[in-house]
């Protein structure tokens, strides 16, 4: 009976070893907890407004929902949340002013994107709407189904109120160096994961994804000092610049295409710039 015996052993060193990984990795994980802190606190800064005003024409209503970096934690100034970076975008390649409404909230996951629907007032229509959520839901390990059902039903709601939709999707958690290894890997699989099912999700929808992995992910590996804010978590100013840069050809795409109803078979559009 030696390969009972065997195999049993096998299970029980094989059960050992993942009991001992969880361990490593939640070691990992509140080391990054303890390496990241919150110096920038839980608030961004509030730059909703009508940006680009000497421009002619009614102006453009943006609404920008989702996470920190859809808040724009990390930027100093408002001018560089990336709200406003898109604004003033959109405004200068419109010809139009911008009025930004941020319905983000710091440390949201997807399942926050209902109730920031829902503090929307009743007569607003958006007529673009910016979605950047995922990476909460990466670290509080939400399963990518759960996640993207989330995100369906907001990009079907945003579209109910007649608005284009366009999700950046998550990014690379990887390019996080203050996260340790192996559990920098591990929160790049799961990142590259629930981006490609976000993006997947939104085209079945008719929105419009961009993968921010692909198009900034490079700039934020190459420069994190210049990326990264103050916690090495959040971006930077240089770090929305550049965010916002690789959604704006999205969200003036998504414009000029207008917006079909609610389940008529319009294909989205992906960006998989790289710069």
């Amino acid at each position: 009976m030696r390969v009972p015996l065997v195999v049993s052993g096998a299970v029980a060193g094989a059960a050992l070893l993942l009991a001992g990984g969880r361990s490593v990795l939640q070691r990992q994980a509140a080391l990054a907890r303890q390496r990241i802190g919150k110096p920038l606190g839980e608030t961004a800064v509030d730059a909703d407004r009508v940006w680009r005003r000497r421009e002619s024409g009614t102006p453009l209503n943006l609404l920008i929902l989702g996470d920190s970096i859809a808040a724009g934690l990390g930027a100093d100034r408002r001018k560089d949340t990336l709200g406003a970076r898109l604004a003033k975008g959109l405004g200068r390649q419109a010809r139009r002013p911008v009025r930004l409404r941020t319905a983000a909230v710091v440390g949201s996951e997807s399942a926050a994107l209902a109730a920031q629907i829902d503090g929307l007032p009743d007569g607003y229509r958006p007529d673009v709407a910016v979605v950047v959520v995922g990476g909460n839901d990466v670290t509080h390990r939400i399963p990518v189904a759960v996640a993207t059902a989330h995100l369906a039903t907001a990009i079907t709601r945003l579209r109910e109120r007649g608005a284009a939709v366009v999700v950046g999707t998550c990014p690379d958690l990887g390019a996080l160096r203050a996260v340790p290894q192996p559990l920098r890997s591990l929160g790049s699989r799961m990142s590259r994961t629930l981006a490609d099912a976000q993006a997947q999700t939104a085209e079945r929808l008719g929105a419009f994804a961009v993968s921010l992995r692909r198009a900034v992910g490079p700039f934020f590996a190459a420069a994190p000092e210049e990326m990264f804010s103050l916690d090495r978590f959040h971006p930077s100013a240089l770090g929305y610049r550049r965010t916002a840069e690789a959604l704006l050809p999205a969200i003036l795409t998504a414009l000029s295409a207008g917006t079909p109803s609610v389940g008529s078979e319009a294909s989205g559009y992906r960006s998989e710039a790289t710069p």
